[in-house]
């Protein structure tokens, strides 16, 4: 799907219309949720400094192949679509007043960086919130404000080690922590963010009063294995990783099959599903088999009955397992897939979960699409990443009625590009 067309692709048609967002973000944590808003509608103006957000080089500093056509990289595309941009030296007085005249007509700030940069900038939030005290300031860091780690610095990885999800991602007898790609616990953190802001904007609604909203890596994180903190911390049950040769049930287990590929099951009612279960294996014989017993109370596994199955899987390829189990309809599993095979899923095509939009550099591009389906007010691609400072003169001409002679003044002082 097109989102770019007469009626979707126009900022200000979605579910947060009319809001304007100050984005002083850098790598992913706060450019994901300043983005999120863009792709509701809110008019998201992207500062940075005149070297730029870190993030435009990526592609640079990994040296991984993720550089694209125009001297614009995937990773900065992906998290700074739906922006406007612009570029400015916080250090000098005439930018620092930029920023301050945008914050007064502003409804959001977002940024995420070290406790302390903000302050020495002057962009902090008791700064901000004297010029506009219904601002809602949004901060993004490593491990929350307070204590004694508040000012340590974080990237993705941090986050994944402090809160335990590397952990919850390895095997027993894996001598290694597993780290999940995609840097999760920034686009957690993103995620989080910006439900924070949105709550925020619906709490001023009702007082009419700015705030802070902080989010970090660290509470996002665990909030993202909720279910296995709160458990802990309830019942001291801990979530342990999966034993695939001898789980607890084995209808809640990942099979290989007979061509490499895998189909995870979530059948977690042994006793409702075991039948349908195992007819699809013509494995009757197994159904009131002695072995399955301790199973259906759920207090054990059973090596020998998941070896049987995982020997029968490996007699049919993963498309022929699932064209047999689609005819029972109440099994819960899925095949496992490579992110490579989603633009072609079925799934994700009826729902438009991968939009296409026109970049003026790329061409017809895809992204994934905001994952919130509105009825009335639909989230869109209209616009790409910003080019740095691509909109700073605009901005100050029409929004803040800098004259042509001032912003000559403002590029000879070193103020803006």
């Amino acid at each position: 799907m097109k989102t770019n067309d007469a009626t979707s692709a126009i900022p200000g048609k979605g579910a947060m219309s009319g809001v304007k967002v100050l984005d002083w973000t850098s790598y992913q944590f706060g450019p994901v949720a300043s983005s999120m808003m863009g792709d509701m509608g809110a008019d998201v103006v992207k500062i940075e400094s005149l070297d730029g957000d870190i993030g435009r080089a990526v592609a640079r500093m990994s040296s991984r192949p993720i550089g694209l056509e125009g001297g614009r990289n995937a990773y900065f595309e992906t998290c700074n679509r739906n922006k406007r941009g612009i570029a400015v030296d916080l250090k000098t007085e005439q930018g620092m007043r930029i920023v301050h005249e945008l914050v007064k007509s502003a409804d959001v700030f977002v940024e995420n960086y070290r406790k302390g940069v903000p302050e020495k900038l002057g962009v902090d939030y008791e700064t901000l919130k004297k010029i506009n005290p219904k601002l809602i300031y949004a901060s993004g860091s490593g491990y929350g404000p307070d204590g004694p780690d508040a000012s340590k610095p974080s990237l993705d990885g941090c986050g994944q080690a402090r809160s335990g999800l590397m952990m919850s991602a390895t095997f027993d007898g894996q001598n290694e922590p597993s780290y999940v790609a995609g840097a999760v616990s920034d686009q957690m953190g993103g995620i989080i963010l910006c439900l924070g802001i949105v709550s925020a904007l619906f709490a001023r609604e009702q007082t009419g009063k700015g705030q802070r909203v902080d989010v970090s890596h660290l509470s996002s994180s665990m909030w993202l294995q909720g279910l296995s903190v709160g458990m802990e911390l309830l019942s001291n049950y801990q979530f342990g990783s999966m034993d695939r040769k001898n789980p607890l049930n084995p209808l809640v287990n990942a099979y290989e099959c007979g061509d490499g590929r895998w189909i995870q099951f979530m059948s977690a009612q042994f006793e409702r599903y075991w039948a349908d279960f195992a007819t699809a294996l013509d494995i009757t014989q197994y159904i009131d088999h002695p072995f399955v017993g301790e199973i259906k109370g759920m207090t054990a596994g059973s090596p020998e009955l998941t070896r049987i199955i995982a020997e029968r899987f490996k007699t049919k390829s993963s498309d022929e397992w699932v064209s047999i189990f689609n005819e029972y309809e109440d099994l819960i599993f899925a095949k496992v897939q490579y992110v490579s095979e989603l633009k072609n899923d079925p799934q994700v095509i009826a729902n438009n979960y991968i939009s296409e939009f026109e970049h003026p550099t790329l061409g017809t591009t895809k992204m994934c699409s905001f994952p919130v389906t509105f009825s009335d007010t639909p989230a869109s691609i209209w616009k790409e990443a910003p080019e740095l400072g691509q909109d700073t003169e605009s901005i100050l001409i029409e929004e803040l009625n800098y004259n042509w002679e001032d912003i000559t003044e403002l590029q000879n002082t070193g103020s803006i590009l």
